[in-house]
């Protein structure tokens, strides 16, 4: 396939990751990368070995064909317009947008120009949760009937340099880790059709401790604008039912990443937020765990629904990481918090296609043969 070439506006933590997984992949070509902070888009560039260009001049570019949106989340649906307006097709980091109105408007303004929208997690299309939904497409737990997905932390205050976006609103445990487990979630199960939320917020102040902060800023106080503790119950359209926990509320917890309860045995998946990871299964009668070497490559790197996107491009197949399934993540995220302030199950229109598995068998930074 004719490679395809990708720019990247924002050069905050997470775009460094980025710049290391699209080079594993042969379709990709990692051309540029923009910041309103040129200098850090400098450093990025002289660490990648790509050029450092203005936004304008960026999507200015006709050989650009996608652009990664790495800014903070409430930059995410103007960028990505102003990416569609340009003409390339927009990945974006999650959540796919704040609201649902940004999120139907840059889904809608990407249709209306023949362009695809992608988006953030890709963490499902790694050895670990690939390997977990071969292993219940191929009936190892018989039917699921049930799913539970923890996230539980005390929060981002002691580990980011920048951790202010993650307590205002587009932030919280629910829109910055739950894009993981919903989408890990209705990869292996389906589309959820009702839930029902409860939240919480356990602290009106934290305070940023990472040990990069300079010392004058070393222990500032950043005022709690969200829900820091969330819960919700889950119905699926398989029939099977979930339990979903998000939290930056807790010191300690000794619970599972996420489990999946069948007919015929019980499937532990991995940590959705990392491409690999150990995946174990324990059948009906079995005395112990049994754990299962991963079917897919283990070794890909966020960028990977990118790659995906561009071999789609190429071929004319649906890609994974698509818009529809994170403009479903997005749509859940704020039923469950506006079940658990109505004290009312909501019922979720925004179904969506299972996405495609992926073949077994693949070269490392190969995606179709």
């Amino acid at each position: 396939m004719a490679r395809v070439s990708v720019g990247i506006i924002g050069c905050g933590h997470i775009s460094d990751h980025y710049c290391q997984g699209l080079k594993h992949f042969r379709i990709l070509e990692l051309r540029a990368c923009s910041d309103m902070d040129m200098s850090r888009a400098k450093a990025l560039a002289s660490d990648h070995g790509i050029a450092a260009l203005g936004v304008d001049q960026l999507l200015a570019d006709p050989d650009i064909e996608i652009v990664v949106n790495l800014t903070p989340p409430a930059a995410h649906f103007d960028v990505a317009m102003q990416v569609i307006a340009a003409g390339k097709h927009i990945y974006n980091e999650k959540p796919l947008t704040q609201t649902r109105d940004q999120g139907r408007r840059l889904l809608q303004a990407a249709d209306d120009a023949g362009l695809r929208v992608g988006s953030a997690p890709d963490t499902f299309l790694g050895g670990g949760l690939q390997t977990s939904r071969k292993l219940l497409d191929d009936g190892w737990i018989g039917n699921p009937v049930a799913a539970c997905g923890f996230f539980a932390s005390h929060g981002p205050d002691s580990y980011h340099p920048e951790p202010d976006f993650f307590f205002k609103p587009g932030g919280g445990p629910l829109f910055d880790m739950a894009p993981y487990y919903l989408t890990a979630l209705v990869h292996l199960l389906g589309p959820v059709t009702r839930l029902t939320g409860s939240a919480t917020k356990g602290f009106e102040q934290r305070f940023a401790t990472h040990p990069e902060l300079p010392p004058e800023r070393h222990g500032y106080a950043i005022d709690v604008e969200v829900q820091t503790h969330v819960s919700a119950a889950l119905d699926f359209a398989d029939g099977s039912v979930g339990t979903l926990i998000t939290s930056f509320d807790i010191w300690h917890q000794n619970l599972p990443r996420i489990e999946i309860y069948g007919t015929e045995g019980t499937l532990s998946v991995p940590d959705p937020n990392h491409f690999r990871g150990a995946v174990r299964v324990r059948r009906a009668g079995a005395e112990d765990w049994s754990e299962i070497p991963l079917t897919h490559d283990a070794s890909m790197l966020r960028g990977v629904g990118v790659a995906d996107l561009a071999c789609a491009l190429r071929s004319g197949r649906p890609h994974r990481a698509s818009g529809d399934l994170a403009w479903h993540v997005l749509d859940l995220m704020h039923a469950i918090l506006e079940s658990a302030a109505s004290g009312r199950h909501q019922h979720i229109s925004s179904g969506v296609a299972r996405p495609d598995p992926l073949p077994t068998g693949l070269a490392p930074g190969y995606l179709d043969d």
